[in-house]
């Protein structure tokens, strides 16, 4: 059996402590969490801690995930060209700084910082540690310590913003974040925030850290409830016990998901190279194109021979015709014609997959073996429908419906994922395309010339677009329009340990 393709951290089954809820945030949207304390704290001693998973790399300019507000100056994490720079700054005028060599472009990973500062050690190095995945951040290409027991800029009574600059108006952060900590008064080691894994040495994983004490100014961010108000059942309430809640600007209760350090969900991926002709935003889950003959291939969890899974599709705008297409694609075949990034209805017919045009009715099917099929009388989609996919790994089928009901080739009704080896209304059970590759959810849009649009928000557990009814798999796992077929479950990690 090959392997299903995970991108990013492969979250392990049993994880001991479970995250429940990150938050997503969308720089086009101008999400933030926003605070204001009436005093200042322990400038001098303090520890930051948090899980983020990027959604997209910034080739220049910068990408402020916090910030605290000091005499006009911004002081906290922001990414210069994808390297982590912490500025903490102080009264002193040293301008103390850490900017890593290293480069964060992995946009389906969850990495664990911690940022500990402690002034009053006599030894310049202890002063400002940074540690990724609970290993000690080493390799700065820029490195300026505070002077001995010097004031910081953080932690003043003063304004705290969380996925933006706190002076900037237009630095915000794009992507997700959870088990946001701050600790007034301590210096923590990575080991109050989480371990390395007992089967699994490579991988580090979260503790429970609801014991801490967090000081003053402290704060806990576990993103558990969704409403609007600057409070305890606000999606910015604090669970430290210090009710520093933080008020949300432009953040709603969709943008709370189950994707987390835990549970890792799958996306689109910003750095796949057929990425570039798309603009991805809300967590690269809404998927928009305007011109081009051009196909988005890579997934960020990919499975290979085995499994039964499960994901929506909302069409937000769809191209005419034809032109707009969805659907699942052998992404082996993508990569053996990396320089392809066309739909599959094509006279290369390079790629093997089975899609679905959002205007026409139509289903394709390729192989690429130069076989394409096209099935006509399903009838059409509209802007606001929900396409489904039901993809049977085990029994080599692929189903496709819409707005809860099961299509077939040539019917509007009459397909059943659950129908095991009899494959009842299977758009395609052709193994040239389910051949044990990795699998990929694809969109399309095919435009000869001039222009046309085609939007897409991909829900594979944590939808981007309200849903009205809300259903999860046999795991208890994906919040989805429509029921899941049974046996079939999202697309995340922790379903991916027990089935792919």
């Amino acid at each position: 059996m090959t392997a299903p393709l995970i991108l990013g951290t492969n979250s392990i089954k049993d994880s001991g402590f479970d995250v429940s809820n990150s938050l997503r945030f969308d720089a086009s949207s101008t999400d933030a969490l926003t605070r204001t304390f009436s005093g200042a704290g322990n400038r001098r001693t303090l520890t930051m801690s948090m899980w983020m998973k990027r959604s997209k790399n910034i080739a220049s300019g910068t990408d402020r995930v916090f910030g605290w507000k000091n005499n006009g100056g911004n002081y906290g994490f922001q990414f210069d060209n994808d390297q982590l720079r912490i500025y903490f700054d102080g009264s002193g005028g040293t301008n103390s700084t850490l900017l890593t060599n290293r480069k964060f472009r992995d946009s389906s990973a969850w990495t664990h910082l911690l940022f500990k500062v402690d002034t009053t050690q006599s030894t310049e190095a202890d002063r400002m540690r940074l540690y990724i995945n609970g290993t000690e951040e080493t390799s700065f290409s820029e490195r300026v310590y505070p002077a001995l027991n010097e004031e910081g800029g953080m932690n003043l009574g003063n304004i705290c913003k969380i996925g933006r600059s706190a002076v900037a108006t237009n630095s915000y952060y794009d992507g997700y974040l959870c088990e946001v900590a701050f600790i007034d008064g301590q210096a923590l080691d990575q080991t109050s925030f989480g371990q390395f894994d007992s089967d699994s040495p490579n991988i580090w994983k979260p503790k429970d850290i609801s014991g801490l004490t967090f000081g003053t100014n402290g704060f806990y961010l576990q993103f558990k409830e969704s409403g609007t108000s600057q409070n305890s059942s606000g999606l910015g309430a604090d669970t430290s016990g210090n009710d520093n809640h933080f008020a949300v600007e432009n953040l709603t209760s969709i943008d709370q998901t189950t994707d987390t350090c835990t549970n890792n969900f799958c996306t689109f991926t910003f750095e796949n190279h057929t990425a570039s002709g798309w603009t991805l935003s809300e967590g690269n889950l809404k998927c928009r194109a305007t011109t081009g003959t051009l196909g988005l291939h890579g997934a960020s969890i990919m499975p290979t021979d085995s499994g039964k899974w499960y994901f929506e599709c909302k069409i937000g705008e769809a191209g005419q015709t034809d032109r707009s297409r969805v659907g699942i694609m052998n992404y082996q075949t993508q990569l053996n014609n990396s320089d392809y990034s066309g739909v599959i209805n094509t006279p290369q017919q390079v790629l093997a997959g089975c899609t679905t045009s959002c205007k026409a009715a139509k289903h394709f099917e390729g192989d690429a073996q130069g076989v394409m099929v096209e099935y006509t009388a399903s009838g059409d989609f509209a802007d606001g429908d929900i396409i489904q996919f039901a993809m049977d790994l085990d029994n080599k089928a692929i189903y496709i419906g819409r707005n809860g009901t099961f299509l077939t080739r040539t019917g509007s009704s009459g397909g059943d994922p659950t129908s095991g080896s009899s494959k009842t209304g299977a758009i395609t059970t052709n193994t040239n395309i389910m051949d044990g590759s990795p699998m990929t959810a694809y969109t399309g849009l095919s435009v000869g010339s001039g222009s046309d649009t085609s939007e897409m928000f991909f829900n594979f557990g944590n939808p981007p677009f309200a849903i009205t009814s809300g259903n999860a798999d046999d795991n208890g796992f994906g919040n989805f329009e429509h029921d899941v077929p049974d046996g079939y479950y999202a697309l995340c990690t922790k379903n991916l340990a027990e089935f792919g």
